[in-house]
């Protein structure tokens, strides 16, 4: 492709996620930062996951997103009576035909929204893994392969919160990213109330992109180069959260039971490329890397008991990696 047909397609590209974003803002006030993450998501194949209180716009954030794209969504409210086959579907027994037929379950979607994904217990989550990490179901004897793209979008509340159920680390480490939601500024929430508040109001947005355009943007964003140094950068952030001590960073050791797996390494290479092009660059730098570890790494660092009591959290030791590990 010539490099002026390359540059137009790519300018073509980043006026439609500006569009988007625009059309996602006529529903939801603020949480930019929150759409900037499932987005890096949509165009990298990755599953996210948002915590936070209730109220916050997780779910409305996500089904907004949604109807801005031509995609099946599906969405799904997690609670502790909901069965594996509620998710991914049953065999059925077909009377007429005197034979079992499968009955699809709201999995096969393009964009799934799993709400309040903690409420479940381990068997529901189980049934999601496999469809997370294989891009199947299996249902009886027969497997499915599910339509791509395909992206599961979970919020969860505080573990704290009653009712609640640790995720699995086989199933967290699955998510590309997991995105703390904050509280809103007195600005945001004023217009949310006046907004909300307007009885009349029209949430109609319209949609922008299709599976094409999703497609042709996780092209462009395969083609931003990122050099030696820089993914030699990212390992050895991923091998100071299993070594800490050697990393000139020694008061972390007691604390850390396990660092992240290699699936952190890919998540930072690929969310890194996807900030670098969102700003409209092809060549990404170490502050795209910086901008994304956070969220990559916080859920795939595993602290001991020691930590909690004495108050260490994962931020803490993210925090310092990125001010100790040099760019060599």
């Amino acid at each position: 492709m010539p490099a002026s047909s390359s540059q137009d397609l790519t300018q073509h590209y980043q006026q439609k996620i500006r569009q988007v974003t625009a059309e996602v803002g006529k529903v939801v006030v603020g949480q930019q930062y929150m759409l900037n993450r499932l987005l890096i998501g949509l165009f990298t194949g990755g599953h996210i996951l948002l915590e936070g209180v209730p109220g916050l716009a997780k779910t409305l954030t996500i089904s907004t997103l949604a109807r801005v794209l031509h995609l099946h969504f599906q969405r799904v409210q997690f609670t502790p009576d909901l069965l594996p086959s509620d998710l991914v579907g049953t065999m059925i027994y077909n009377q007429a035909q005197s034979d079992f037929e499968v009955k699809k379950g709201p999995i096969f979607a393009n964009l799934v929204l799993a709400d309040e994904v903690n409420r479940s217990p381990a068997k529901v989550q189980s049934a999601l893994l496999e469809a997370m990490q294989e891009k199947q179901v299996t249902i009886g004897e027969t497997t499915f392969p599910l339509d791509l793209p395909f992206l599961v979008l979970a919020t969860q509340n505080p573990v704290e919160q009653e009712g609640t159920y640790p995720l699995p680390e086989a199933q967290v480490d699955r998510f590309m990213m997991k995105v703390f939601v904050d509280y809103l500024k007195k600005a945001e929430e004023l217009e949310v109330m006046r907004r909300m508040a307007n009885l009349s109001y029209s949430s109609e947005v319209q949609a922008v992109l299709t599976k094409e355009d999703i497609f042709g943007v996780r092209g462009l964003i395969n083609q931003v180069q990122i050099s030696d140094t820089l993914e030699k950068y990212i390992i050895e952030l991923v091998f100071a959260t299993r070594k800490p001590a050697e990393y000139d960073l020694a008061e972390f050791a007691q604390y850390v039971q396990y660092g992240v797996s290699p699936r952190a390494s890919i998540a930072l290479h690929r969310a890194a490329r996807a900030v670098a092009f969102f700003d409209e660059r092809d060549y990404v730098l170490p502050e795209d890397i910086k901008d994304v570890a956070a969220d990559v790494l916080n859920h795939r660092i595993l602290l001991t008991y020691e930590a909690e009591a004495d108050g260490v959290r994962t931020q803490d030791l993210i925090e310092a990696m990125l001010r100790k590990v040099p760019i060599s």
